[in-house]
This record gives structure tokens, sequence and C-alpha cells, in this order.
């Protein structure tokens, strides 16, 4: 018999390679570090411990200064550190990172928890996103501005209401015109 399949289709499948298994799969999957078949309970490095796991692989430090990260593919960590701290791009300033500016607030703001308003354009944490939970410097004169706007409207709407002399909406007055016809037929 072949590697894989079975009588009728010999050609189909493949057996996992990992020592205690040999199991027929029908969709196996090709390590990419030590170009060995497994089944998917195998198909990890750690799971089959493969010899070549770092295959491919980018590995990165951090620095303790100001946390910036360095790749360190195939080189000694603490050589790569001594450039870094040598060439000058090691700024202890970095390391901070930003925190809302809302008052009491202490979240670190990150990319996924970040809002910028669009009207004082300063970027605060998601729970202070609305310009009334930042005290927004320029959110105060629209929001006084529409205050006013509606009390207008309010007076208008009263007017409107006191010429009405006590008549219901519902109730036309006594002109009794033909109701009006569609300006669309239905067929």
């Amino acid at each position: 018999m072949a590697s894989g399949g079975t009588e009728a289709f010999p050609d189909l499948g493949k057996h996992c390679q990992h020592h205690h298994c040999n199991l027929l799969d029908f969709l196996p999957f090709t390590c990419h570090g030590c170009k060995q078949v497994f089944c998917l309970e195998h198909r990890s490095y750690k799971s089959h411990a493969c010899p070549k796991s770092d295959y491919n692989s980018r590995k990165v430090v951090v620095c303790e200064t100001c946390s910036m990260s360095i790749e360190t593919t195939g080189q000694d960590e603490e050589a790569i550190l001594k450039r870094h701290h040598n060439s000058g791009n090691c700024d202890p300033s970095k390391k901070k990172k930003p925190i809302c500016p809302v008052k009491r607030c202490k979240e670190v703001l990150t990319f996924s928890n970040t809002s910028t308003c669009k009207t004082c354009h300063i970027k605060v944490c998601l729970k202070h996103r609305f310009p009334a939970d930042h005290a927004c410097s320029r959110g105060a004169s629209p929001s006084s501005s529409s205050v006013v706007a509606n009390a207008r409207w309010n007076d208008r709407f009263m007017a409107a209401l006191a010429s009405r002399k006590g008549q219901d909406c519902a109730k036309k007055a006594s002109s009794t015109s033909p109701p009006s016809t569609p300006s669309v037929k239905a067929y």
C-alpha cells in the first residue's frame, strides 16, 4: 500500500508522521520547519517537538529604558541592547505611555481605545469620547447656542398654539372641499 489512502483510493490522505500517532488524515498539514506531514492534533511546532521551530521566525527584545522593540534574529540580545543604548535612539522620555487627559482618569491610550474629539481634537479614552464627558472647550459654545435656539422654537410654538384659539388640530375649519385625488394611479 502507498503512504496514505485506502485500498480503493491509494493516493487519498497521508499518515501522520508523529512517532506515536500514524493517523490517516485526509487533510494533512506539512510542517514548514521539518517538512514532515502531521494530523490536526500534531501540526503545531510544540506538539510534535519540531527541531526547526524557529524556521522563518522573528525574535524581538524590548529595551528596558525606552520600551522600544528591537529585532534580534540570530544575534546576541545583550550586544544588540548595548548597541541600541549607544546609538542615541534610546530615549527614556518615550517610555511614558499617553493617558487620558480627563481629570481622575488613568486609562492608558492605545490604538484600540483612543478616540479623537471632533470639536476640540483632543485624544481621549472611549469612556470620555463625547464632548459632555471630557469638558470639551469648544463643545460648550454650540450647546449654549442650541439652548437659545430651542427657547426661540418654544416661543414660536406657544405663539402658534395661542393663534389656534382652542381649535383641535384634527378638525378643519368649515371648508368642505372634495377629497384630493392621488397623483399616481394604482392598477
